[in-house]
C-alpha cells in the first residue's frame, strides 16, 4: 500500500494520480452516472488502490492485468489474514472496474470473468428480542431535550429499518405525519416511502415541540435530528449515542444502527411481512439481500419446535 500511497499523491477524487486514469475514470463514472454513494466511492477507492499497489510490486498498470494476477492479488489478501467476505468484496470492486473498463473499449479481456469468486459461510444477522428493543426504546430521558431527540430518533429507527446514513439525511419535510410515512434518500440517490408506525409518530412530535426547537440554533435548518450545536447530527455521532444506550441497557455486545435495522426486519418477518415488502422497506436492489432474513425465521422455527414438540 506504501507504493500506491506515494504514487497517488496531489491528485484528483481525494485518491487518484494522473497515472491511473482508469481508476480515477471508473470512480467519476460510479459516481456520477450509477450515482453511488460517498462510502461506496470510498470503499470502491481503497479497495482498488490495494490493487494497484499489488500490480505496481509486479511491474504493471491496470490495463496490463490478467487471471493470474487477479489470483494471486486475492491470494495475498489471504495470506494477510483477510476473511473470505472482505476478499469477495475486493473482487467485486474489480469487476465492476474491469467491467466498465470493457465497456469502453479500453481492454479487450476482463482479467476478472473466469475468477471464481470465495465461498463465503452463511452467517446469520443477529437481532434483538422485543424487549431488548422495549429497554432500548425505554433508556433516554424525555425530560430533556437531548433525551427527546433520541427517544424519536431511536423509534424512527426501529419503526423503519433505515441505515444510518439515511437516518441523520432526514429532513423536517421528509415525515408526512398524517399520511404515516417517511420520505428516504437511500443508496443510489434511490426515493422511497416508508410507514411509520404511531409510536415513533408522536416521539418525533414531543421532540418537534419539546426538544428540536431548544437545540436549534438556525430557524431554517432542515435537517430533523441535531446535535447540541444545532448542526445536523451526523453518523459517527449516533452511532456513539446508540452504543451508549446498549451499554445503559445491559446488553452483551455492542449495540449498532444495523443490528436494530435487522431487528425491524426479523420481527417482521416473523409477524407475517412478505420479503417483497421488507426488501422495499429496507431499500435492497436486490431479493437475494433480503433472504437472509428467511434463514432467521428457519432458526427461530427450529428452536420452537425442539423446545414445544414432545418429540422432538
Amino acid at each position: 500500500m506504501k507504493k500506491a500511497h506515494n504514487l497517488l499523491k496531489n491528485n484528483r477524487l481525494g485518491g487518484i494520480a494522473p497515472g491511473l486514469p482508469e481508476v480515477a475514470d471508473y470512480l467519476d463514472y460510479a459516481r456520477v452516472e450509477k450515482g453511488l454513494a460517498a462510502n461506496s466511492i470510498s470503499n470502491y477507492r481503497r479497495d482498488l488502490l490495494q490493487f494497484c499497489s499489488f500490480l505496481v510490486g509486479r511491474g504493471k498498470t491496470v490495463t496490463d492485468a490478467v487471471r493470474d494476477d487477479v489470483r494471486a492479488f486475492l491470494a495475498a489478501l489471504y495470506e494477510r489474514g483477510m476473511s473470505a467476505q472482505s476478499a469477495a468484496r475486493h473482487l467485486i470492486s474489480l469487476r465492476n472496474l474491469f467491467g466498465f473498463l470493457a465497456e469502453e473499449g479500453r481492454i479487450k479481456v476482463d482479467p476478472t470473468s473466469d475468477v471464481e469468486a470465495p465461498r463465503l459461510e452463511q452467517r446469520l444477522p443477529r437481532y434483538l428480542s422485543f424487549r431488548e428493543v422495549e429497554s432500548l426504546l425505554a433508556r433516554p430521558d424525555v425530560s430533556t431535550p437531548l433525551g427527546l431527540r433520541d427517544k424519536a430518533m431511536l423509534e424512527v429507527l426501529y419503526a423503519t429499518g433505515m441505515r444510518v446514513s439515511e437516518l441523520v439525511q432526514v429532513r423536517c419535510a421528509d415525515l408526512e405525519s398524517t399520511l404515516g410515512v417517511i420520505r428516504c434518500l437511500g443508496k443510489g440517490n434511490k426515493e422511497r416511502l416508508i410507514p411509520v408506525g404511531k409510536s415513533a409518530l408522536r416521539a418525533v412530535e414531543a421532540y418537534r415541540q419539546g426538544g428540536r426547537s431548544s437545540l436549534c440554533k438556525n430557524g431554517n435548518e432542515p435537517f430533523l435530528f441535531l446535535n447540541r450545536q444545532g448542526k445536523p447530527l451526523t453518523r459517527v455521532g449516533f452511532w456513539k449515542i446508540l452504543a451508549g444506550y446498549g451499554r445503559k441497557a445491559g446488553f452483551s455486545t455492542p449495540l449498532t444502527p444495523h443490528l436494530v435495522r435487522h431487528s425491524f426486519a426479523t420481527h417482521l418477518l416473523e409477524r407475517g411481512a412478505d420479503l417483497r415488502s421488507i426488501q422495499l422497506m429496507l431499500g435492497h436492489s436486490d431479493i437475494s439481500t433480503t433472504q437472509v432474513y428467511t434463514h432467521v425465521l428457519k432458526q427461530r422455527l427450529k428452536q420452537v419446535y425442539q423446545s414445544h414438540h414432545p418429540r422432538a
